[in-house]
C-alpha cells in the first residue's frame, strides 16, 4: 500500500486562493516600502552556521536548522577524535554537530542582512534602505500562529543613529495596518531602559536573563515572569525594585518622568542608571516625532516589551492586532553593532519586520481580504461551439494585453457547468457570445453579481474595460 503523502509539521501547502491572498500581502507591503525609498535585495536561504550562531541568544541557537554537510557526512567524520576522555560511548557532542553541519537555514533576515552590508559594503550607499520579503525557518513547536517555515517582509535602515528612522519605521506600520484596515497597537520601548532596570535592581550581569523573563510576560503573567528571574538568581529586593516598573501605567509622558525618577537613583536600591536615563531621552525624542507625525493607530510606550533577541541595543517595537487573538504581527528593533561581529564596527541600524503568516490569518480571521484578491480571473468566455471559439480568440488577446485577466472555457460543455465553474473560482463576470452575437460583430458581457448585462462591438475593447471596473 502507498503511503500517505504527508509535509513535515509546521509548513504548509497554499493553493491558489491562498497564494492570491499572501501576494495581496505581499505587494502592499512592498509598495509601502518603496515609497519610503527602500530598495529590494535578497540572500540565500542557507547561511554558514557561524553567522547565525550566538546571534539570537541560547534559546535562539537550539531553533536553528541544521544541514548536513552531505547526504554521507557520518561516514567521513572520525568519530574517534570526537570521543570524551574516559568514556566508551560518548561524545563532544557539540563539536560534533559543528563537524557534520557547518551550514544552517536562516533565523531570520536580521543578521543575514548584516553579514550582507559587511561583505557588500563597498558597493554600497549610506545609510542604506533596504527591504526584503522571503522566508525564513524556526525548529519552534508547531501552534496557533505560529510555523517552522514562514515568510517575513523586513524593513531596515543602516549606517545612521537618527531617531526619524525608527519614526519612518512606525510611520510604515500605520500605512500598511491602514491600507489592511486592521485596527493595530504599536508598542515601544529601549533596550537601554532594560539594561537601566537590571542596573538599579542590582544584578547588571542579569539583563539577558531578566530581558528573556519580561519578554514572556503576556504570556505567562507577571507572577510566573517573577518566579523565572528568581530561579535565574535575582534576589526578592532587586525583583521588588522591578515591580513596579512592570506594573506601571499612565500616559507616556508621565511614565518617563516616573522612570526618570526610578533610574536616577529613587528606586529602593538606590542605584543610578546613566544607560537607563540615555534610553529614557531617546524614547522621549521618538514619541515627541510620533506625536507631530498623526499616526493614526494607537502608540503605546510598554516597559514590559523585551523583544527575545540579543542583538538589540536601542528602540524595540512591537505590533499587535486589537480585533484578532494572535501573537505579535510585527517586531523590531534598533541594533548598533551587529555588523561588527562581521568586523565593520560602527555601524548602527534599525529595523522591523512583518510576519506575513500571521498577518494573513488576521486579515482571514476578520474578512479584510478585498473580494477581488480571491479571483485569479476577471471574465470567462462560455464555450458554445469552434466557430464562437475562433471569434473570441482575438478578444481575448486584446483584453489581456490590456491588462485584463480573462480566459476561454476550454470544453464545449453544458451552460449550466460553465457557470458553476465561474461560480466556483468566484469570477465575477461571464460573457456567452453565440452565433448572433458572432454574426452582428458583437460580445455580450454579464456581471455575476448583478445581473446587469451589456452588449459591445467585439474592438470596443475601451468599453468592455469600463463595464469590467
Amino acid at each position: 500500500m502507498a503511503q500517505k503523502p504527508s509535509i513535515p509539521k509546521g509548513t504548509r501547502d497554499f493553493g491558489p486562493a491562498e497564494m492570491a491572498g499572501r501576494n495581496y500581502i505581499f505587494d502592499t507591503i512592498r509598495s509601502v516600502f518603496r515609497t519610503y525609498g527602500y530598495a529590494p535585495i535578497e540572500t540565500p536561504s542557507i547561511e554558514n552556521l557561524n553567522t547565525l550562531l550566538g546571534k539570537y541568544g541560547e534559546e535562539g541557537d537550539k531553533l536553528l536548522f541544521r544541514i548536513l554537510n552531505s547526504g554521507d557526512a557520518f561516514s567521513k567524520i572520525d568519530y574517534d577524535a570526537y570521543r570524551v576522555e574516559g568514556t566508551e560511548n560518548d561524545y563532544n557532542s557539540k563539536a560534533l554537530s559543528l563537524k557534520l553541519c557547518e551550514k544552517g537555514l536562516r533565523y531570520d533576515l536580521t543578521v543575514p542582512f548584516a553579514r550582507f552590508v559587511v561583505q557588500h559594503q563597498n558597493d554600497l550607499v549610506f545609510p542604506f534602505k533596504r527591504y526584503q520579503i522571503q522566508p525564513v525557518w524556526r525548529a519552534d513547536r508547531p501552534q496557533k500562529g505560529r510555523y517552522r517555515e514562514f515568510y517575513q517582509c523586513d524593513v531596515d535602515v543602516i549606517g545612521s543613529t537618527s531617531q526619524l528612522n525608527e519614526l519612518e519605521l512606525v510611520q510604515i506600520v500605520d500605512r500598511v495596518f491602514t491600507l489592511f484596515g486592521v485596527n493595530v497597537c504599536i508598542k515601544i520601548n529601549n533596550r537601554k531602559v532594560l539594561t537601566g532596570m537590571a542596573e538599579i535592581c542590582g544584578f547588571p550581569e542579569k539583563v539577558v536573563d531578566i530581558t528573556v523573563a519580561i519578554d514572556k510576560m503576556d504570556k505567562v503573567g507577571l507572577e510566573a515572569v517573577e518566579s523565572e528571574m528568581m530561579e535565574k538568581g535575582l534576589t526578592a529586593e532587586a525583583i521588588e525594585v522591578l515591580r513596579p516598573i512592570l506594573a506601571l501605567k499612565g500616559s507616556t509622558a508621565q511614565k518617563i518622568e516616573i522612570m526618570r525618577d526610578l533610574m536616577n537613583g529613587k528606586s529602593a536600591s538606590g542605584l543610578v542608571s546613566e544607560t537607563g536615563l540615555k534610553g529614557l531621552d531617546e524614547l522621549e525624542e521618538l514619541f515627541g516625532y510620533i506625536s507631530a507625525a498623526g499616526i493614526l493607530h494607537d502608540v503605546e510606550m510598554d516597559l514590559s516589551l523585551a523583544r527575545g533577541l540579543n542583538y538589540y541595543t536601542g528602540a524595540i517595537f512591537e505590533v499587535k492586532a486589537k480585533d484578532f487573538a494572535i501573537g505579535s504581527i510585527c517586531g523590531g528593533g534598533r541594533y548598533d553593532n551587529l555588523t561588527g561581529i562581521f568586523g565593520l564596527p560602527d555601524m548602527s541600524g534599525v529595523g522591523i519586520s512583518f510576519g506575513a503568516d500571521r498577518i494573513y490569518d488576521v486579515l482571514k480571521g476578520l474578512d479584510k481580504f478585498p473580494s477581488e484578491v480571491t479571483s485569479t480571473t476577471k471574465l470567462l468566455f462560455a464555450n458554445m461551439g469552434a466557430a464562437e471559439v475562433s471569434y473570441l480568440i482575438p478578444v481575448v488577446k486584446s483584453l489581456r494585453e490590456a491588462g485584463i485577466s480573462c480566459e476561454i472555457y476550454p470544453g464545449q460543455a453544458k451552460l449550466k457547468k460553465q457557470f458553476d465553474y465561474a461560480s466556483r473560482k468566484s469570477i465575477p463576470f461571464l460573457s456567452i457570445t453565440g452565433g448572433d452575437e458572432v454574426a452582428s460583430g458583437m460580445v455580450n458581457v454579464k456581471n455575476l453579481s448583478t445581473g446587469e448585462q451589456k452588449t459591445f462591438a467585439k474592438d470596443d475593447v475601451e468599453g468592455i474595460l469600463t463595464f469590467l471596473q
